[in-house]
This record gives structure tokens, C-alpha cells and sequence, in this order.
């Protein structure tokens, strides 16, 4: 199984011109036949990026009508979106979405063919006062609530943990205790569908990645692959990420 890279530009860069000079500089500088790479950019520079797979960072469940400012799966299906990711904590905390909401995205891309990146993830509060198993498995049974194994069977649906208390603030989860995260997700994983179910599924790891810990936690954090925030936004580093699998 190939290593999946996924980079999240988030909302940067800020003109079109900087966007192809740094989408060009990955497509020709990363080369490594183990891994699959998603560069997930604004939506406005999704047209323009050719050469890698890419990923929309928002959907919304409603397939046409009047919701300004929204995205449709018909339209990511359009410009050939492979993936998308829902539920990132910056979504949650900003724009106020519920699992609820995530919920409806996720089955609206699958209904689509197009692959979930759902994001879950504790705060730091959340992680001191002991409850991330609890937080964890409310965000997994209600984002996928109604959600059948056929259908994540049948789809890509990757899920990307990603702490809180770690993303953009340089303080990673340590490789221990992303292990430990990642046997609990699939342990609810298993219960919910089956064991070979949560044991094929992709899981990623996001919250500072750098390519100074990138190779340690796909050796050791029992990951699939990474979610790569800041990082991705600097192609020589991006490189290095993706060269260090």
C-alpha cells in the first residue's frame, strides 16, 4: 500500500502566478514511486494546477441551488476532484460545523465518487481532561452515521487525525501517542463496520509535519500516510517530506 501525502494550502497562496510556481515545483521535484500524492488548494487555482491529483478543502451536501458562497460535488466532479476534505478543526471552530454537517458532506461525496478526507481531532482541553477516546468516537459514529460498509468499501475514504493543540503551533503529537490515537480510531472503526474494514483503511496523521518527523511517524505512529499543513506551502520542504518516506 502506497503512503498518501496530501498537502492542505489552506487559503494561501495569495495570487494564481504563486500557486503554479509552487505546484510546479512539487510536481517536478516529487518523485517517489511509494507514495501518492493530493495537493488540496484554494478553489480558485483548482482549475489551473495540472500534472497531480488534487483535492477541494469544502463541499457542500446540496447539490445545486441558492448558497452563496458554497461548492457542489457536480462542480468538483466537473474540474475531476479526487478527493475532499471535510471536517478539518479549522472548519469546526470557525465556521461552527457539526458533526451533523460533516456528516452530510461525507455522504454527499461518496454519493459522488469522490473520496473523503475527514478530518477528526481533540483540543487541547479536550486531550488534558482525559477525554479524547470519548471525543474521538463521538466525531467518527456521528460524521459516518448512516454511512454503509458497502460504501466506504467502495470509495477511498481516508481519515486524517489531526490534534488541535497541534496544528500550526509547532508543538507535534509525539509518535507514542499518535500510535496509540490511531489504534483507538481503528478499534472504533472495527466496531462500527469490521476489523478488515478498519485494518484496510487509510489514516493519516496532521499537526506540524515537517521533514524532520515526517519519516518517524509513517515508521512508527502506525499511519498510512500525512496531512501536511504549513509545510506543504514550501516546496523544497514539501519535497523533502515526500523524499524522507
Amino acid at each position: 500500500m502506497k503512503t498518501l501525502i496530501v498537502a492542505n494550502w489552506k487559503m494561501n497562496p495569495q495570487t494564481a502566478k504563486e500557486a503554479k510556481k509552487l505546484f510546479d515545483a512539487v510536481k517536478k521535484g516529487a518523485k517517489n514511486k511509494n507514495t501518492d500524492i493530493v495537493i488540496c488548494p484554494p478553489f480558485v487555482y483548482l482549475p489551473l494546477l495540472k500534472g497531480l491529483p488534487l483535492g477541494a478543502q469544502n463541499i457542500f451536501w446540496e447539490e445545486k441551488g441558492a448558497f452563496t458562497g458554497e461548492i457542489c460535488a457536480a462542480q468538483l466532479k466537473d474540474l475531476k476532484i479526487k478527493y475532499v476534505i471535510i471536517g478539518h478543526s479549522e472548519r469546526r471552530k470557525y465556521f461552527g460545523e457539526t458533526n451533523e454537517q460533516i456528516n452530510k458532506k461525507i455522504k454527499k461525496a461518496l454519493d459522488r465518487d469522490i473520496n473523503p478526507i475527514f478530518c477528526i481531532g481533540e483540543t487541547l482541553e479536550e486531550n488534558r481532561a482525559e477525554k479524547k477516546s470519548e471525543v474521538l468516537e463521538r466525531q467518527i459514529t456521528e460524521g459516518l452515521h448512516g454511512v454503509s460498509k458497502f460504501e466506504i468499501q467502495n470509495s477511498k475514504l481516508v481519515i486524517a487525525y489531526e490534534p488541535v493543540w497541534a496544528i500550526g503551533t509547532g508543538q507535534n503529537c509525539s509518535v507514542d501517542e499518535t500510535l496509540k490515537s490511531m489504534l483507538l480510531i481503528r478499534k472504533i472503526i472495527s466496531n462500527m463496520y469490521n476489523r478488515e474494514l478498519a485494518d484496510d483503511m487509510k489514516m493519516l496523521y496532521g499537526g506540524s509535519v515537517n521533514s524532520k518527523n515526517s519519516a518517524e511517524y509513517i515508521k512508527g505512529g502506525g499511519v498510512s500516510g500525512l496531512l501536511v499543513g504549513g509545510a506543504s506551502l514550501d516546496a523544497q520542504e514539501f519535497i523533502s517530506i515526500i523524499k524522507s518516506i
